[in-house]
């Protein structure tokens, strides 16, 4: 059965997600370093881990797998959870696949860089009611290929 796990201490779409989810009676797990008010819900998951770098990012890549959809903006996460066979989409509706998670964790390593070094300040684009929309829509699409994986 497909789970929806949430990379949840920066997510900027939880409501959505939920909206998606519950539509598509999954469970969705929001893993998080410390509690955050959620709404109420049968489906509805929160699993607060233990402080520490990378702890949330373990705990989901532990426990998704083939058929599961993960929603995170963390890209070696995202590499994580794609080589399980999990379908991973960012906060901003675009999808991590599994011809592309080397290049775009290439990128992020070179940004990385170029900020440590001072050659850039900003951290990157704003998010947009745009990027909203395109989550709301890819997220759709992602579930029901998920769902079509598990056979459900």
């Amino acid at each position: 059965m497909t789970v929806l796990y949430v990379d949840a201490d920066a997510c900027p779409v939880k409501d959505e997600t939920i909206r998606v989810g519950e539509r598509h009676k999954v469970r969705i797990v929001f893993v998080s370093n410390s509690w955050m008010r959620l709404p109420e819900g049968e489906l509805i998951e929160r699993v607060v881990v233990p402080e520490g770098p990378d702890e949330a990012d373990n705990w989901i890549a532990d426990h998704s797998g083939p058929g599961d959809v993960v929603i995170t903006a963390d890209v070696p996460l995202a590499a994580r959870c794609v080589k399980t066979g999990a379908q991973v989409l960012s906060p901003n509706g675009k999808p991590f696949r599994e011809d592309a998670i080397g290049m775009r964790l290439a990128m992020r390593d070179l940004n990385t860089h170029l900020r440590e070094i001072g050659e850039i300040r900003e951290g990157g684009p704003s998010f947009t009611k745009q990027d909203r929309s395109r989550f709301l829509n890819q997220l759709e699409t992602v579930m029901r290929a998920a769902k079509r994986q598990t056979g459900a």
